[in-house]
């Protein structure tokens, strides 16, 4: 018995082993933080990992870590030379967080063995379907939300906006949300 039977459940078996060996820690926070970041400011041209590391505060060498199992996984391309960076392999609203975040070898976990069902004793423990269940929606949701789900948030360009004045671009890449919204 399934604590959930709504629609599209059957759907995250397809995901289930993916999900289930590691927590959501601040690698997959980070990679998504950065992903977002290329999304807003690479629509004129590839965008530097010290670029991101500026106006996001993540250290370069982490980022190059991150960049590193992203392009693997097909998330972004990297153009080399003067004027290179990273780029986007494909558009915001083809990308969603739950990719970023299997990407970096992340995985949204919330029972206390890892899904190994051996919480207590080498049995599962009585609350384990539940865990087991909210690892399955957390999984849901995320993959339900796109890159340029993000973007479309009036909150998230208003700190993507301030971060671009912060960083001292000339012309932000990040245009404010438009006022008198009703």
């Amino acid at each position: 018995g399934k604590l959930y039977t709504g629609a599209g459940h059957n759907d995250y078996n397809v995901h289930e082993n993916r999900y289930r060996h590691m927590k959501l820690t601040s690698k997959g926070r980070y990679a998504v933080t950065a992903m977002l970041d290329l999304a807003f400011h690479s629509r004129s041209g590839p965008v530097t990992l010290s670029q991101i590391s500026e106006r996001q505060g993540i250290s370069l060498s982490y980022l190059e870590q991150l960049f590193t199992r992203l392009r693997k996984s097909g998330l972004v391309r990297s153009t080399r030379g003067p004027g290179g960076g990273y780029s986007l392999e494909r558009q915001p609203g083809d990308v969603a967080v739950a990719e970023i975040i299997s990407a970096v070898d992340e995985v949204v976990d919330t029972t206390r063995c890892s899904g190994s069902h051996n919480c207590q004793g080498g049995n599962r423990c009585l609350t384990h379907e539940l865990w087991d269940e909210l690892s399955r929606q957390i999984y849901g949701f995320l993959s339900d939300i796109t890159l340029s789900d993000l973007m479309d948030d009036e909150n998230i360009q208003l700190v993507a906006h301030r971060q671009d004045k912060m960083d001292g671009e000339s012309a932000p890449s990040v245009a404010p949300p438009s006022a008198g919204k009703s």
